[in-house]
């Protein structure tokens, strides 16, 4: 397997120096151009027909992305914090290390080639600032985005948030993705990522849509509301089961009754209850139905 990335930090350093006219076409072109065939997976292209249409520059926008003509001077030291050969060479290594987790146990994974870079996050968007500053996006296999605003806590967590991005890239090489996904179903996914994640970093290293639920929120007020919801289908309408009812208002999604990332967090603890009563590797079970995962843990929702 190949792992390679684009590094970043030289072409937002360009585009910090180019005319604002300019800054747009170097992002798009020399950034996003090698991720093209993510994009095309959700129909984004790199540059709009028309003036002000849907392309590469606003989806990157609407996921929280830093907007080329927003990257001047005031980036400078952003841009200098993501420019270390250490910092590119330790993300790499997370990379590799989660992929030789599934070559070692005898896993033949369908792609072998990896492209991943790290972006900078804009630093007004509300979602920003409720992850804690970072965040990502592996869903499509063979590419990798993790984007945030670079400072001691989300670089210490960055290699993190991409081995939890790797087992995505790698549970949908085997498991395929659909548009009418259950709440379920992303819920499993989800707490698959965050569990390898803890599996490979330790716990303490858990990412905030984990760390901000205790267990008796949980266990009294979330667990009712998600196990009645599993079924549920359609990205607008799983968005505040996933998110919380704060993010899902952001985006005119209606509201469930539940805090911020509930179903990540429920996920996380139903996967870490489903491997420690099966027995199962964290590396087994990413390639599993989520009906297997939760129909083994009926007895999770009493708890």
């Amino acid at each position: 397997m190949n792992v390679n990335f684009i590094r970043s930090d030289g072409i937002y350093a360009k585009i910090m120096k180019a005319p604002l006219d300019k800054k747009d076409d170097i992002y798009r072109y020399e950034l996003m151009m090698p991720f093209e065939k993510k994009w095309a997976c959700y129909s984004v292209t790199m540059k709009a027909a028309t003036p002000n249409g849907y392309d590469v520059i606003m989806a990157s926008g609407m996921l929280g992305h830093i907007a080329p003509t927003k990257v001047d001077e005031t980036q400078r030291d952003n841009i200098e914090r993501i420019s270390s050969d250490r910092l590119w060479s330790e993300c790499k290594q997370s990379v590799e290390k989660s992929l030789k987790c599934f070559s070692d146990a005898g896993i033949e994974l369908p792609v072998q080639e990896y492209l991943f870079t790290i972006l900078l996050a804009n630093e007004e968007s509300p979602y920003t600032s409720m992850n804690e500053g970072y965040c990502g996006d592996g869903g499509i296999p063979g590419y990798i985005f993790s984007w945030l605003i670079p400072n001691d806590y989300t670089l210490e967590h960055l290699p993190v948030a991409l081995a939890h991005e790797t087992n995505h890239n790698v549970r949908f090489q085997f498991i395929k993705w659909r548009n009418d996904i259950t709440l379920g179903e992303m819920m499993v996914s989800e707490g698959l990522a965050e569990n390898f994640a803890t599996y490979l970093y330790g716990e303490d290293k858990a990412g905030p849509w984990v760390k901000k639920t205790d267990m008796e929120t949980l266990n009294k007020y979330i667990k009712p509301i998600i196990y009645d919801g599993l079924d549920v289908q359609g990205l607008e309408n799983l968005n505040a089961y996933l998110y919380g009812d704060e993010m899902a208002a952001l985006q005119n999604y209606p509201p469930v009754g539940l805090p911020y990332c509930a179903g990540y967090a429920c996920g996380y603890h139903l996967v870490k209850y489903y491997l420690q009563k099966t027995g199962k590797s964290i590396v087994e079970a990413t390639l599993l139905p989520a009906n297997e995962i939760l129909s083994a843990v009926e007895d999770f929702w009493n708890e």
